[in-house]
This record gives C-alpha cells, structure tokens and sequence, in this order.
C-alpha cells in the first residue's frame, strides 16, 4: 500500500458508488492502520465519509500474459496483478493544524522539496484558500484483503516462459510484476 499509494477509494452514497482516485498516506499506530487523504471539496463523495464503511483500492503492479506461453494452446490471455482491498471506516479530519499536517506529511512522501516551500514561500492567505478547497479524511482501516493473480494455476515451465518474456519488457509494472510471479514460483519448490 505504502509503494503503489496511489489507489481508488469507493463510498456508496445514496445507494450508488463514488469513486476517486488519490493518494494515500499510511500510518500505522497503536497497531491500527490508518490511510489519509484529501480529496477536492467541490467532489461530493466526501459527504459520504462520517462513519461510513469504504474500500480503498490498492491496485498494481499488473501484467497482461499472453496464451502463447501456455502448453494448451487453446486456452485464453490473461491479466496478472496484486491488489490490495482495504475496508474502513472514514473521518473527516476538520481542524485545520491537522490538515495542514497532512498535507505536510504528504508532500514529504510525494515531494519533499516542496515541504519548504509551503513552509516558507507561500502565503498564509494562498495556503488558507488551498485548505478552504479540500476535505481531508482519515480512514481507520478494519480489514484488508489481498489479492494476487501471478498464473498460479499454471505449469512450472509455463510460467518460467512467461517471466522470462515479461522480465524484458520496457514497463517497470510489468518487470515487477514477472518478479512477483518468479517469488510465487520459488514457493512451489518449499516443500
């Protein structure tokens, strides 16, 4: 959660879900785990929040595999990724120390040359105007799901092919996730 922090959060509002799409920052205390954000205030899923359940998606890496690699040639692609679900319940963070502490918090995840910035460069007056346009939530997480589709169900050799393709490829996601699938092949062999 905390590499691929970039993640959907869903609320069903009225019955119907609301997604956005934001980063996280994950805290754990007291041995809980806690994920923040912001999201624009003119976006009305935040009124979804108080003490309503939520799922934050945590999705990547993934890869697409292709069914030239499988012995059965009649068989179809497929799509590898790990996901993680993680369910809670929200709270909006209203006190503006605390939300201009995640926004700090934030920008020395994200950027931290910008943490001097905000603290030096930018006035009170732009800053106000920047926290008067969001809503901030922490959301206490109470379960988490893993998800994981690395071609599990396929052959040693199948899946060797498949890494071996995949680890070449251009895209960081998908040479990282050939490497998760090399490490779900290296459990097969612990006896």
């Amino acid at each position: 959660m905390k590499k691929y922090s970039f993640a959907t959060m869903v609320t069903a509002g009225d019955g119907k879900p609301i997604a956005t799409h934001v980063p996280f920052i994950v805290e754990e205390r007291n041995g809980k785990t806690f994920l923040l954000t912001h999201i624009a205030r003119a976006n009305d899923q935040w009124k979804d929040f108080e003490n309503k359940p939520v799922l934050v998606i945590f999705h990547e890496p993934h890869a697409y595999v292709s069914a030239k690699f499988y012995d059965n040639k009649e068989d179809v692609p497929t799509w590898n990724y790990v996901a993680v679900h993680a369910y809670g319940t929200a709270t909006i963070i209203s006190s503006r120390e605390e939300i201009e502490k995640l926004f700090l918090k934030t920008f020395d995840f994200y950027d931290p040359s910008f943490h001097e910035q905000w603290k030096n460069d930018l006035s009170d007056q732009y800053k106000e105007k920047l926290i008067a346009r969001i809503v901030a939530c922490e959301i206490e997480v109470t379960e988490l799901q893993g998800k994981k589709k690395l071609s599990q169900n396929y052959s040693v050799e199948e899946v060797k092919r498949m890494i071996a393709e995949l680890s070449h490829s251009d895209d960081t996601l998908v040479r990282t996730t050939a490497a998760m699938m090399e490490e779900e092949l290296k459990k097969r062999a612990i006896p």
